[in-house]
C-alpha cells in the first residue's frame, strides 16, 4: 500500500460524546503543544481536555488554568515532573481510548485514495470528512 504525507496534522478536540468540535490544520513539522496554542479553544469555562503526552508542557497548562480556566488533562510520561494520581492516570487513559476510537472512525470514512488536484483541495475533502463524520455521530446520538 501506498502512503504519502503531504505536510500537514490535523488537531481534533472532539466532546465527551465522541462528536468533534474544533478541528485544525497545521504543518507536520510543528510539534503539538504549538498546535493547540493555535486552536481558538472556544470550550466553556471549567472545561478538561484530554490529551496524549505530545501535548505536556507544564506552562500552557498553569497558563490556560490561570486565564481561562481550562484544564489540560493530558497522559504524563513516566519520567515526568508531576506524576499524577493513579485514579488520575486511569481516567486520562479511559479519555484517551475514546478519543483514539473517534479518529479510527474519523479514518474509517476516508477512501483508500483521496485525489486532489491542489493543496487547498485536499483539505477541503479532508474537512469534508470530518464534517461528514460530525454530522453522523450527531444524528446517531
Amino acid at each position: 500500500m501506498r502512503r504519502y504525507f503531504y505536510g500537514v496534522k490535523v488537531q481534533v478536540l472532539v466532546n465527551a460524546n465522541g462528536i468533534q468540535v474544533e478541528f485544525g490544520f497545521v504543518p507536520g513539522c510543528e510539534s503539538d503543544v504549538q498546535a493547540l496554542k493555535k486552536l481558538p479553544l472556544a470550550v466553556a469555562a471549567e472545561s478538561k481536555i484530554y490529551g496524549d503526552s505530545a501535548y505536556t508542557d507544564y506552562q500552557v497548562k498553569d497558563d490556560m488554568k490561570d486565564a481561562e480556566l481550562i484544564e489540560l488533562m493530558i497522559q504524563r510520561k513516566s519520567n515526568s515532573k508531576r506524576p499524577d494520581e493513579p485514579w488520575v492516570r486511569f481516567i486520562k487513559e479511559q479519555r484517551r481510548k475514546g478519543i483514539e476510537t473517534s479518529f479510527s472512525e474519523i479514518k474509517a470514512l476516508f477512501l483508500r485514495k483521496i485525489h486532489a488536484v491542489t493543496f487547498k483541495g485536499f483539505l477541503l475533502k479532508l474537512a469534508m470528512f470530518i464534517l461528514a463524520f460530525t454530522l453522523n455521530k450527531f444524528t446517531n446520538n
